[in-house]
This record gives C-alpha cells, structure tokens and sequence, in this order.
C-alpha cells in the first residue's frame, strides 16, 4: 500500500548532534537500531552567500516587558496567481537550529532570495549544563538529554541569534528537548506527559540565557507564542502530543510523513509533512528530510570527499523533480526538512542552498515560513479539489 511506502521511507527521520561547546549528555544515547550518524566538520565552515540588497534591519531588542512572538507573519500573499494557480509555496524548516555558523549562512541564504524560514529549537541549546537536573523528562533520570547542553557563550549567541532572526521575519518552532528516539523514547509519551514537556521547554527559552549569564537576560522570545512542533526523529504518539498541543493553542504539526498534496487538518492541527518523494535516478522513496536522503544515499555513511560533488547533484536533482510534480499538481506546498549539520561533506545543507538560491526568486514560488503557509490556509482555504496526493 501507499501508506506503508512512505512509512517505510522515514528510516530514522532526524538525528540532531550535540550542541558544540556544550558538556557531554550524562549518559550516551541508547541505541535504536539504526545507524548513528556522525556530523561531518569540514576544515572551512562554508562562507554564507553574500545577500543582494538586503532589507532594512530591525531592531532585534524588544521594548521592555515586550518579548518578541516566534511566529511572526509580516507578509501577505494572493489567493492566486496571474495563471490562475495558488503560489507554490517552499517551506525550508531545520531541526536543532544550534550552530552559530550555519545560523549565519541560512540567514543570508534567505536575504539573499527574501525567504522566511522555520527553525525548530531543542530547549537544552538554550540552558546551561549545570543546571540540567532541572529537567526531568519521562522514565529517564534528571537532566538526561542525547543532545547535551548548553555553555555560557553560546546560550547568549544564540539568545541574540533567535531574537535578530524573528526579527527578520523567521519563525521558531519547538523540537522538544531532550531529543529520545528509540523503543525508550518518546514514542509512549501520554498527552500530560508531552504537556510537562513543552512546559520544561518554555521554562528553558524563559529563563536559561539568564541562568546561564548569572544576570538579568531578557529571553529571545516568547514561547507561548510559538505555535508548530517538529518531534524527534519524526516521532511520538500523534493523537497524544497534538492534543497537547491544541490545549496550548497551536497551530500545526511538522512531523509526519506524506505526500506531496494540499495539507489537511489532523486532531485540530495543521498536518505539514515531509513529503515522499523519489530519490532522483533511482526507484528509492525517502522523505524531504536531509537525513532520509542521506540514508537513501549512503546508509547514513559518510562517504569519500571525492562523491560530494555527485551526491549534490542527485539531491539538488530530487528537489527539482519534487517541484517539478508540484507544478504539475496544482502547487501544493512542498516541505524540504534539514538539520544544522555539515553531515557527508555538506551535501545536504549544500544541495538546499543552492536549490533555495535558484528556486525562491522563480515567479510562481514564494519560500516562506510554516507559519506564513498556516496563515495564507487560514485565509484562503485548501484549494478546492487539491488535497489528494499527486
């Protein structure tokens, strides 16, 4: 069947790295089964792109008492185009959204072609190691996490990162915390329990940069603002955790897979997928998600230097493809998921910077955030008879 396919295709949906700079996890992460990929550290971190007569920045520093909301929607678009079709809305997501670097290379990528883009933050990037203990997720021990934690100086950059970033019309989503994958992970997690969670991730935005200066540090932003999640490794119980999530307000859903279709409602929520799609010059199906696609590639295995060049090409490939089916669909969304990682020479993160450079300033395409496409839904609708998977 259908359905089988595309599940058969998550593989291992995500796999954040430890944060750098950050203290090891108190205990390493149990294993699951399945590979555990290795982030690849070039010797030269990839100069972001120049932008092209970027906008006006805004002021980053909120007025006092008034923090930043995560979801910014600063733009409109038309219910259609001059063609008659809705736009083909590019949704760029990341996972983590820890390091320092690749903060600096997405935002220029998205100055670069006026992109907004989502960022779904792990709460430890934002909370100092020692005081981990805080955090007491389900049927593990105080203060475990298999992403580590935070350290002073990064906890403040990131602090001042995020809060520049909704400033220039990006959204934070959360990814949880402590990042459990597996048969012990998240995936028997009750509605209370997936409750207490975003409560502990809220508590870590709210007060882990100032516990970690030892001073008085305005959060970056507001979390009961934030209104779209991504799990872990794509997974979890949907029913208990969008409950969860409804009872607090949001809006939609980043973790499931699916197809290339107009998105639907599932428990109250928005359900944005990452999409099946078929690996270019091959039968293989894997998701939109850089860490499918590597496996589909290469078993999570990092290969020789010397494939790079030939493994960007056929993911940029499959992208192109994937937009490609849009158009001749109606344009549903199309859902590309990465991680702030450098993984098999930088393919992934170097395939979607050149496929966002190429495709955001197209006519047709407008590369937004999720939060934009919810708001653009919430006005216009799912164009009539355009919710079936192409």
């Amino acid at each position: 069947m259908a359905v089988a396919v595309v599940f058969a295709a998550v593989l291992a949906g995500c796999a954040d790295v430890p944060l750098e700079g950050a203290p090891s996890p108190a205990a390493p992460p149990k294993s699951t089964g399945k590979p555990t990929p290795e982030p690849s550290t070039p010797a030269q971190t990839p100069k972001p792109p120049t932008p092209s007569t970027p906008p006006p920045t805004k002021p980053s520093t909120p007025p006092p008492g008034k923090l930043p909301a995560a979801a910014p929607v600063l733009r409109s678009f038309p219910g259609r185009l001059p063609n008659g079709k809705p736009p083909l809305f590019v949704v760029v997501s990341f996972d983590g959204a820890g390091d320092l670097a690749l903060w600096a290379h997405w935002r220029a990528v998205a100055k670069q072609v006026n992109a907004r883009m989502t960022f779904f933050l792990s709460g430890p990037y934002l909370y100092p190691g020692d005081r981990r203990t805080d955090y007491k997720p389900p049927y593990k021990k105080p203060g475990a996490s298999d992403i580590g934690w935070g350290d002073t100086a990064n906890i403040l950059a990131r602090t001042k990162v995020l809060r520049a970033a909704i400033a220039e019309g990006h959204e934070i989503g959360t990814h949880a915390n402590g990042h459990f994958c597996g048969p012990t992970g998240i995936g028997r997690w009750t509605t209370a329990q997936w409750t207490a969670e975003l409560g502990a991730f809220d508590r870590m935005v709210r007060t882990g940069p100032a516990l970690a200066a030892g001073r008085a540090v305005e959060p970056p932003f507001d979390p009961a603002t934030v209104k779209g999640m991504r799990t872990p490794c794509l997974e979890g119980n949907r029913p208990a955790y969008r409950l969860a999530m409804a009872q607090r307000g949001m809006l939609y859903d980043a973790s499931a897979p699916g197809y290339i279709a107009w998105p639907k409602k599932a428990d109250g929520l928005w359900n944005f997928p990452l999409e099946s799609v078929t690996l270019a010059g091959t039968a293989k199906k894997t998701l939109t998600m850089d860490y499918n696609l590597w496996f589909a590639q290469t078993q999570a295995r990092k290969a020789p230097i010397a494939q790079a060049p030939a493994l960007k090409a056929q993911v940029l490939a499959t992208y192109r493809q994937a937009l490609a089916k849009s158009r001749a669909s109606g344009n549903p969304p199309l859902f590309l998921g990465n991680h702030f990682n450098r993984w098999n020479n930088s393919v992934y993160s170097d395939a979607l910077t050149a496929f966002v450079t190429e495709t955001c300033k197209q006519p047709d395409v407008r590369c937004v955030s999720n939060m934009e496409l919810a708001s653009w839904l919430a006005k216009y609708g799912v164009p009539s008879g355009q919710n079936r998977p192409s």
